[in-house]
């Protein structure tokens, strides 16, 4: 059997089982997903052996210790996982709503009623966790759904997908569709394009990653992609900011933990107040030895005479605006007030997460409506950019699309919408 041949019969079973998904009550839903947990605490033992081998593949493989943590699955994570089940499980169904009703001057009577998006692909690296999380949210939004983690987890995402399969039949029998949740069998890179290469059968990829693996994912995907490519995240001190809070913000969406995709990765603030707060919060900041990156007006305030840095202080290059570092490194900017910051957003952001510090309210509510990201936020750390912290639950990803799917992407963000139209006879003029 050719690639193309293994990956087509991979998706047309995808396919058959989206329709047979789309039958189950919400509490046969739910009832699968509770066995789906209670088995992969069952089988911690046997998850542990697989990842064992992917251990192995992992270090032939070069990865660091800290990719290396990212793949290991420990009796902590295994029942992480199933406690992630069990909270989808409590969740709303997402599937069924009505978000629309009216009735036209002829009888006929129409429904807008949110649906499943059929087939979802979903590819990431690593962490075998996203493989139980990733599942549970299609499965309880009523998605097929096709998973690739890295060659090196492919002995983990097996058998935890076979594990819940399993669960599922034994609930259900032979209602539960046995190609519900699959894992990509196969390390090929050439298994991507040409599985995405299958628009009769899947419905959407997600890829979740660096900006390397998402860039690549869609340049090459004949399917819909929902993409996030990287988290420039701003946060802007205005002039009429109460600095104390702003200080407390800055700390947290740079410092609270710089490696994701929501934290600062540059610091913009307002000429007005920049000799009175430049050096308050790069002393702050100097207590995690936060390195800096400077324009030339803020190097010159932080570095002014009589004060002695914690911090590594340098210029900041062009290319450094555009940097997510996922570390402690900030970039720092002087703008003059609310639209240079603005400006600088635009040209430089990645859409993710932005926020403004300020108590004018006129203010605020221009950089709300003028920055264009998936979440803008006043008086508050960029660090909310959450499924968790939103109250959706659990998230697939954070989406820095347009079209479809904004920010935290849940439950709800994986289904569509259908229209039903009831009528007795109606036909048009």
């Amino acid at each position: 059997m050719t690639l193309l041949e293994q990956m087509t019969q991979l998706a047309s079973q995808a396919k058959a089982a989206s329709r047979q998904l789309a039958r189950l009550t919400t509490a046969e839903k739910n009832a699968c997903l509770l066995a789906m947990a209670e088995a992969l605490e069952r089988n911690a033992a046997a998850l542990k052996t697989a990842n064992a081998l992917d251990m192995e593949v992992g270090a032939r493989l070069g990865l660091s210790a800290a990719m290396l943590d990212r793949l290991k699955l420990d009796d902590k994570r295994i029942a992480g996982m199933a406690a992630g089940l069990r909270e989808v499980s409590a969740l709303p169904d997402p599937v069924g709503r009505v978000l629309d009703e009216r009735t036209r001057p002829n009888g006929l009577r129409l429904q807008k009623v949110t649906v499943p998006i059929g087939v979802v692909v979903i590819i990431y690296e690593s962490r075998p966790n996203v493989t139980a999380d990733a599942a549970s949210l299609c499965f309880k939004s009523g998605n097929a759904t096709i998973l690739r983690g890295g060659k090196e987890a492919l002995h983990s995402n097996r058998l935890m997908a076979e594990t819940m399969v399993a669960a599922g039949r034994a609930v259900l029998n032979e209602r539960f569709p046995a190609h519900a949740i699959q894992v990509v069998p196969t390390p090929d890179r050439e298994a991507i394009p040409a599985l995405l290469s299958l628009t009769q059968y899947i419905d959407l990829c997600m890829p979740r990653g660096g900006e390397g693996l998402i860039r690549a994912v869609a340049e090459c995907s004949k399917v819909p992609v929902i993409k996030h490519y990287k988290g420039v995240c701003h946060v802007f001190v205005d002039r009429d900011a109460d600095l104390a809070m702003a200080e407390t913000i800055v700390f947290n969406a740079k410092c609270q933990r710089p490696a994701v995709c929501n934290a600062m990765e540059t610091l913009l603030v307002d000429r007005k107040i920049a000799q009175e707060f430049l050096p308050r919060i790069g002393e702050r900041l100097g207590e995690k030895q936060v390195q800096l990156r400077a324009d030339a007006e803020a190097e010159a305030i932080l570095k002014s005479e009589g004060r002695n840095p914690k911090s590594e202080i340098r210029r900041a290059t062009e290319q450094d605006w555009f940097t997510e570092y996922n570390d402690y490194v900030l970039n720092v900017r002087v703008v003059d007030g609310v639209e240079q910051a603005v400006d600088h957003v635009t040209h430089y952001g990645s859409a993710h997460s932005d926020s403004i510090v300020t108590r004018n309210e006129a203010t605020a509510k221009q950089f709300l409506a003028e920055v264009d990201s998936a979440a803008v936020y006043w008086n508050a750390s960029t660090r909310f950019t959450d499924g968790s912290e939103f109250g959706m639950g659990a998230e697939i990803g954070i989406s820095t699309d347009k079209i479809g799917a904004r920010g935290p992407m849940g439950l709800e963000e994986l289904t569509s919408y259908k229209w039903l139209g009831f009528g007795n006879g109606q036909v048009r003029n």
